[in-house]
């Protein structure tokens, strides 16, 4: 039975049109399925939470990639579970990385193919995050998109950008991995599973989601007036050359900020006290290409 969680904000223009032709593409299939919609907040991560709870064990997001994080975040036991995802949301950063096409056609990954073993981050606190999270001037963009009330979505990521680049005065951190500890004023702190973040920016084109291996990225914080180069090397996936970069395949890491920030996990925001991260592998099974 494949259990599919709809949510509803995350679907772009097709809306009712994408349920309608997953619906028909199942049926043509002979495929058992179950549609539930999240109206709320948090809706997702609650059927998520109580359907593996009764012993279901196959869950399909449909929405972006903040959808597909509070199921995996949510699922009892995800070593039980098997998820897919259909990219339908206005971020959908992991399914580039887990080469999973958009809408419809992502059926044909799930119907068509065996689920394979794909990494996910654990944290300290209980969440977990399958594509990127962290610290930095990413969130701080995040923040101000979600604060401005007018603009469509690049519009107004597009000013956030100019106002973190003009305003972001980066965070002391104290990073610790691999045995070594060291104390950074950073501009991004980060762990990857997946590649990209914000949109396709590659923030770690290396990253693989099955390899059994955390990435660790944390970036100096630049001179203001080099802002713009370092930010565009980051935009075109060069940012692992340069030397205010610093790149650590890991399977632990401990990221302490001198003060709470606002983290993101795969683009979610929540207030955190420090991001104490555990690669896991060999686990979750999943959908994907």
């Amino acid at each position: 039975m494949l259990n599919f969680i709809v949510n509803p904000a995350a679907l772009r223009d097709e809306g009712n049109t994408l349920v309608t032709k997953l619906k028909r593409r199942l049926n043509e299939a002979g495929v058992e399925y179950r549609f539930f919609y999240s109206g709320r907040a948090g809706g997702v991560g609650k059927y998520a939470q109580a359907l593996s709870v009764v012993g279901q064990r196959t869950f399909i997001a449909v929405g972006g990639d903040g959808t597909l994080n509070e199921l995996v975040s949510n699922l009892r036991d995800p070593s039980q579970c098997t998820v897919g995802l259909i990219p339908a949301g206005t971020g959908n950063d992991f399914s580039e990385a887990a080469r999973i096409p958009f809408g419809v056609k992502a059926l044909d990954v799930i119907i068509d193919r065996l689920p394979v073993y794909t990494d996910y981050i654990e944290f300290g606190d209980g969440r977990r995050s399958i594509n990127i999270a962290g610290m930095g001037i990413d969130v701080d963009i995040l923040e101000r998109c979600a604060k401005k009330k007018h603009g469509g979505g690049k519009t107004k990521y597009f000013h956030s950008l100019l106002a973190s680049l003009m305003k972001y005065k980066g965070f002391d951190v104290e990073i610790t991995v691999n045995g070594e500890t060291v104390k950074q004023h950073a501009l991004i702190a980060a762990v990857c599973n997946g590649k990209f973040l914000g949109g396709g920016i590659p923030l770690c084109p290396v990253a693989e989601i099955d390899d059994g291996k955390m990435d660790l990225i944390y970036i100096d914080f630049p001179k203001r007036l080099k802002m713009m180069k370092e930010l565009s090397c980051l935009m075109q996936g060069k940012i692992l050359k340069r030397t205010i970069a610093h790149h650590v395949v890991c399977e632990e890491v401990r990221i302490v900020p001198s003060a709470p920030q606002t983290a993101q996990y795969d683009g979610e925001l929540f207030h955190a006290e420090e991001l104490n991260a555990k690669l896991i592998s060999g686990q979750l099974l999943m959908y994907r290409g």
